[in-house]
């Protein structure tokens, strides 16, 4: 079942680069802050890599100046979206989460199949606004899409 607005970020526990592979748990990643976090189907894909993260790399700034923390996932390794973010600018502060296993995607209800493009289990392509750990607004592709999960639309909204 899909996370819903007023529901608690499941606890899972994500990696990221910084000096080595770190860990961090959704509790500190959302806990006592506000947090845009968008998930795609996978770095260094065409969508992925020319629309979805340049809006935040370009909207970064918005973002923090409202107070809102910006983190960017997928299900790839914690190298891949260590790669990805250099290959992007993506600026100090974006935090390049990998979802390596799904989990969080999972816990989400945010998961899809990609077997057929030889991706296996992915997250779909979503945004989602949260508070404390809890989620105020929630943005979610249809299949094939990029218009509700863009920084654009998600600034508009949140």
């Amino acid at each position: 079942m899909t996370i819903q607005i007023g529901e608690r970020i499941p606890e899972v526990v994500l990696k990221h680069i910084d000096g080595g592979i770190e860990a961090i748990d959704t509790p500190t990643l959302f806990g006592d802050r506000k947090v845009v976090l968008f998930a795609v189907p996978g770095a260094f894909t065409p969508t992925c890599s020319e629309k979805h993260l340049p809006g935040f790399v370009e909207h970064f700034d918005a973002f923090r100046e409202r107070g809102i923390e910006v983190a960017c996932m997928a299900v790839n390794d914690p190298f891949v979206m260590q790669a990805w973010g250099a290959t992007q600018h993506v600026p100090d502060g974006l935090m390049m989460l990998s979802d390596g296993n799904g989990d969080l995607a999972r816990a989400l209800g945010l998961e899809m199949d990609a077997s057929a493009y030889g991706m296996g289990v992915r997250a779909k392509r979503f945004a989602l606004y949260a508070e404390d750990g809890v989620v105020r607004q929630l943005f979610v592709e249809a299949p094939g899409e990029f218009k509700v999960s863009s920084a654009e639309n998600v600034l508009a909204n949140i």
